[in-house]
């Protein structure tokens, strides 16, 4: 007998790209593992994708009524018929999407053909799907932010205006049916021309807090995990979720292969379960590599206003706070400290009477006037500790999280290549607070708020200020914090060390 292989189809188109993250179907059947069970048992339950894809989420849903509803409908042609008319329901991402959900769900591109499943009066049946365009306002679409310049392509170009968030009343794209569950996993971003991932335009966010307004039982979504920390057009989401309690379940992949093999989304992804019924502690699940950590917690932590999503991380956290010590929030320079950017061209290769400031920048460095400073002119003739603001590596463990730290001497500036981590007294100085830099410690204080390449001031706010009389090892770190063996394995775990 010879073996055969029947791939499901829905697998082997599960990976295109980061803007749009086609779900497998193992890992759609996981997220519908958190809903309670019973709503597949009811004839009344009401399932919404608004921005379904491959129609996964769906046809899985199908086979779980088929199953639970088998006593209360007891024949198949009459249950499939009652599940596909008054349970199921999509909003299609694109025109392609479309007919693919419809195939999945009702084996046949059209809802009323000769071939589906159950036959509706329409070719939509119920995933429909509306080529809309963008409303530009000032160069952008006042719903999504596309860029105009970008996305204005006419009618005969896929504009990407997804339906679900480009309205103000959502509940008029289902005809004001309401629904016990929405599901699904949405676009993640809109390249703008501007760059990939970390640099694109965040658009998850915006289908999450459209759906909320639909005021379901349960939602249910797979995102970008960035929304931790914020930033890009997140800031206000990440407030919204670390402070709602209907948040009951949260399932965490810092590594995102560890979700979705073979595609790499820049800080993790995750996928949670609000609970409208629910007021109380997140149940969270760390995925790390081939381990799973499990706490119950509030999202928010005392008063930091990111989300820490390391459950060990925690206890490390709360006993640097004890010490109430000033931290690298306040101190790290902000994007291009000197007002240069760092394609900035005007220096010379050669240090002469005029251009005598030392340029740090990316590649060879170079020689400015002082009068090309634009801002910070009082660090230039000063010691000052500056490192790179694009972390090294990718996201596997363990992380370097910054690359080697400078020591720039007086008399010089930096592009936006750099940021500058504090000015100095001495070299000696200087010197002792690279050698925290280069802890596990300093590195790993950094890591509860980074998760994307590109680091920013707030990634250092955790971190706490030393005194610098003398050089620091972890050693010296763990000892004064009082960390735990466990702790510190932790740590060591996490961040790779650096020479």
């Amino acid at each position: 007998m010879v073996n055969s292989y029947n791939p499901d189809v829905l697998n082997c188109i599960a990976n295109l790209s980061n803007d749009e993250v086609f779900t497998p179907p193992s890992l759609a059947n996981q997220v519908l593992d958190l809903l309670p069970q019973e709503l597949f048992r009811s004839p009344k339950t009401r399932f919404l994708d608004p921005f379904t894809k491959s129609g996964v989420f769906l046809r899985e849903i199908v086979k779980r009524l088929d199953k639970g509803l088998e006593d209360q409908i007891q024949d198949r042609l009459e249950r499939i018929d009652h599940i596909m008319h008054n349970q199921v329901y999509g909003i299609a991402c694109t025109e392609l999407t479309a007919l693919l959900a419809r195939r999945s769900v009702y084996c046949s591109k059209t809802a009323n053909g000769r071939f589906a499943v159950s036959r509706f009066d329409n070719p939509e049946g119920n995933i429909r799907y509306e080529a809309i365009q963008h409303t530009w306002v000032g160069g952008k679409c006042r719903f999504c932010g596309a860029s105009q310049s970008v996305y204005d392509r006419g009618t005969d170009a896929e504009q990407y205006a997804y339906q679900f968030i480009h309205t103000d009343n959502p509940s008029q794209l289902t005809g004001n049916m309401t629904f016990d569950v929405i599901i699904g996993n949405p676009p993640y971003q809109l390249t703008d021309g501007g760059g990939r991932d970390s640099s694109a335009a965040p658009l998850y966010h915006l289908f999450v807090q459209q759906a909320l307004r639909l005021n379901p039982r349960f939602l249910s979504m797979i995102i970008p995990a960035r929304w931790y920390s914020g930033g890009k057009g997140l800031d206000s989401f990440r407030e919204q979720m670390i402070r709602d309690k209907s948040l009951k379940i949260l399932h965490d992949f810092p590594e995102t292969k560890d979700c979705f093999p073979g595609v790499n989304i820049r800080g993790g992804v995750c996928y949670f379960l609000w609970d409208r019924e629910h007021n109380g502690k997140c149940h969270i699940y760390s995925h790390i590599k081939d381990s799973i950590e499990y706490s119950a917690r509030y999202l928010k932590e005392g008063n930091a206003e990111v989300f820490i999503r390391y459950n060990t991380a925690i206890e490390i956290l709360r006993k640097v706070a004890i010490k109430k010590e000033n931290t690298y929030g306040d101190v790290v320079s902000s994007r291009k400290p000197f007002g240069l950017d760092s394609n900035y061209s005007g220096f010379t290769t050669r240090k002469d009477d005029k251009h005598f400031i030392k340029l740090y920048r990316f590649g060879e460095n170079g020689f400015i006037s002082p009068d090309c400073v634009l801002k910070n002119k009082d660090l230039i003739g000063k010691y000052k500790v500056i490192v790179s603001k694009a972390s090294p590596g990718g996201d596997e463990y363990p992380h370097m999280i910054i690359s080697q730290p400078i020591i720039a001497e007086p008399k010089s500036a930096c592009t936006e290549t750099y940021l500058v981590i504090s000015e100095m007294n001495s070299v000696k100085e200087a010197k002792h607070l690279v050698s925290y830099m280069k802890t596990r410690f300093f590195r790993f204080m950094m890591s509860l708020v980074k998760n994307t390449q590109n680091i920013s001031k707030g990634c250092y706010i955790f971190v706490p200020i030393q005194d610098y009389s003398h050089p620091w090892t972890d050693e010296m770190l763990y000892k004064k914090y009082n960390l735990t063996e466990d702790e510190i394995a932790f740590i060591e775990s996490m961040i790779r060390p650096m020479e």
